[in-house]
C-alpha cells in the first residue's frame, strides 16, 4: 500500500514551519521554530479529513492528559495546544528523536541500556496508572529520546481512563504489542494488558523484533494474532540476556492475565533486582511523592492556599533518613545543651562555702548521672539503627498451593513488608522472580512437581527463606 503524502503545514501565529518530521494514520508531525521563546518544537497536527467530533474529543483528551502527565521526566513534554485557522487541532511538543525505534531493529542494544530505559518508561506508565490513565499503545516507536539521551513515553492518542476503557471505541491498535484479550475484544484495555504491552516492548528492544515475529516466516497480522493467542514467544536468542530477565518478560506476556505481574511497577522492581544481580547501579524509579502532584488545577490551587506554599519534593528514602537523623541527633543535642546549661547555672550561683560546694557537687553528680544515662541511650540507639533492616526482615510462612488446569498458584499472607520490600520466589529449577504480590503462578507441565521458596528482599538483600512448598499437577 502506498504511503500518503504529508498534509500542508498550518500557519500558526508565533511559529515558523521548517519541514515535516513524520506521518501517521491520523496526524502529521512537523518541525517548527517557536519565535518567543526561541526554540525548535515538534507540532502534531490532525488530518483535516479525519477530524470529526470523536477525533476532536480524543485529541482534546490527549492534550489534557499530556499536560497533566508531561511534568514526569520520562513522559514527553507538551508546551501548548490549539486549533489552527483551517480547523485542525494541534499539539506543540518537546522536540525528541525517534532513533530508538530504528536502532533496536538494526543493532543489538546493550542489556544495561535496555534495563535503564525499561525502568524509566515503567515509572512513566505507573505514574499514568496512578493518575487513572491507561496508555493503550505502548510500543518501541512510542519511546522517544530527548536531546540529553533520556527516554520519554509519547503518544497518549488512544489513552483512556481506567474503569472507562470498556466503553471507549479504539480507533487503532498496534497488533505486535497488544495483549490477547485486547485482540479478541475481551477488553479495550486494563492494567494486565498494559503489563503485557510493556513486557512485549522490553522484549522487542532486546530481541530486535516483536515477541511473536518469526524471522523468515509470514508475519501478517493474522499470523501475529494467532501466535499471540498461543502466548508462546520464542527465546530472545542472546547469551548476554539473563535467564531471570527473559523469564520475567515471558511471565508478563502470560496468556492468562492473572498469571502476569500484578502491575507495571511490580515488573519494574524485578528489573531493578536484575540490574543489581548484574552488578549495575539500580535505575531510580521516578514516581510522584505527594498526592497534590496528581491533583487537578483547581484542587491544586485550593491545597496551595491551605498549605501556604508548595512542599519541596523529597524522596521516600530521604524522608526516612531525615526522620532517623532527627531521632539520632536528639541525644547529642541534649548533651550539648545540658553541658552549657549546667556550666551557666554553676557560674550564676551566688552562694559560698558548703552551700556552694554542695550545689556544685549536686550539679556535678547530676551531670555525671545525666551523661551516663544519655551515653546509654546513644548506645541503645546505635544498636537499634545498626540492626534495623538486618534482623527484622519478616519471614514468609504457611504458603498455600492451588492446582487448576495445569496452573499452580502459590499464595501466602503478607508478613508485614514495607513499601520498598519485595518477595523473591525461587523455584526448584533454580529460577527466581521478584514481585510485590503475595501470590505466584506457575504454568506447569502435566505430571510435573513444582516447588518454591519465598524470601523478603530488602534493599537488594534476601532475608531468611520460607520453608519449601511443593505441588503436583495431574498427569
Amino acid at each position: 500500500m502506498a504511503r500518503r503524502l504529508p498534509s500542508s503545514p498550518p500557519i500558526l501565529p508565533g511559529f515558523s514551519h521548517i519541514h515535516v518530521l513524520g506521518s501517521g494514520g491520523f496526524a502529521d508531525v512537523f518541525l517548527y521554530e517557536q519565535n518567543m521563546p526561541r526554540r525548535q518544537v515538534a507540532v502534531k497536527v490532525m488530518l483535516s479529513e479525519v477530524v470529526n467530533d470523536q477525533i476532536r474529543q480524543m485529541f482534546q483528551a490527549e492534550a489534557n492528559l499530556m499536560a497533566q502527565l508531561s511534568s514526569h521526566p520520562s513522559i514527553l513534554t507538551v508546551y501548548q495546544a490549539g486549533v489552527s485557522s483551517d480547523g485542525r487541532p494541534y499539539l506543540v511538543m518537546e522536540l525528541c528523536s525517534s532513533s530508538l525505534s530504528q536502532r533496536y531493529r538494526t543493532e543489538r542494544l546493550p542489556v544495561a541500556e535496555v534495563l535503564k530505559i525499561a525502568v524509566k518508561i515503567g515509572s512513566a506508565l505507573d505514574t499514568a496508572h496512578r493518575a487513572g490513565v491507561l496508555h493503550r499503545d505502548v510500543k518501541p516507536s512510542n519511546i522517544l529520546t530527548t536531546a540529553y539521551g533520556n527516554p520519554v513515553l509519547s503518544d497518549f492518542g488512544i489513552a483512556a481512563t481506567i474503569g472507562e476503557a470498556g466503553n471507549f471505541d479504539a480507533v487503532g491498535m498496534s497488533i505486535p504489542w497488544s495483549a490477547p484479550e485486547v485482540l479478541m475484544d475481551e477488553t479495550a484495555g486494563n492494567i494486565p494488558s498494559e503489563v503485557w504491552a510493556y513486557a512485549a516492548t522490553i522484549y522487542s528492544l532486546l530481541a530486535g523484533r516483536s515477541p511473536f515475529e518469526v524471522p523468515g516466516e509470514s508475519n501478517k497480522s493474522t499470523d501475529l494474532i494467532s501466535r499471540i493467542n498461543r502466548a508462546k514467544p520464542r527465546s530472545i536468542g542472546r547469551n548476554d540476556v539473563p535467564v531471570a530477565l527473559e523469564r520475567a518478560l515471558i511471565r508478563g506476556m502470560s496468556r492468562k492475565p492473572e498469571a502476569r505481574q500484578g502491575s507495571v511497577i511490580e515488573l519494574v522492581h524485578e528489573l531493578q533486582a536484575i540490574e543489581s544481580e548484574l552488578g549495575l547501579p539500580q535505575t531510580a524509579i521516578e514516581t510522584i511523592i505527594d498526592d497534590w502532584a496528581l491533583a487537578t488545577v483547581s484542587d491544586l490551587e485550593d491545597r496551595t492556599r491551605v498549605r501556604g506554599g508548595v512542599t519541596p519534593t523529597v524522596s521516600v528514602g530521604e524522608r526516612r533518613r531525615r526522620r532517623r537523623g532527627a531521632v539520632a541527633s536528639a541525644p547529642y543535642t541534649g548533651i550539648d545543651t545540658f553541658g552549657r546549661g549546667s556550666s551557666s547555672v554553676a557560674k550564676s550561683t551566688g552562694a559560698s562555702g558548703s552551700g556552694e560546694t554542695g550545689n556544685r557537687r549536686g550539679w556535678i553528680g547530676a551531670g555525671v548521672a545525666g551523661a551516663a544515662l544519655i551515653v546509654a541511650l546513644i548506645v541503645t540507639l546505635i544498636v537499634v539503627f545498626t540492626t534495623t533492616g538486618q534482623n527484622d526482615v519478616p519471614v514468609v510462612a504457611n504458603i498455600q498451593a492451588n492446582v487448576a488446569d495445569g496452573t499452580v498458584t502459590f499464595s501466602w499472607q503478607d508478613p508485614g513488608i514495607n513499601d520498598t520490600d519485595s518477595f523473591r520466589i525461587v523455584t526448584d529449577d533454580g529460577q527466581s522472580s521478584i514481585q510485590r504480590s503475595p501470590e505466584f503462578t506457575y504454568d506447569a507441565e502435566p505430571g510435573q512437581r513444582v516447588c518454591i521458596t519465598v524470601t523478603v528482599n530488602r534493599k537488594g538483600k534476601d532475608g531468611p527463606a520460607s520453608g519449601e512448598k511443593c505441588a503436583d499437577t495431574a498427569g
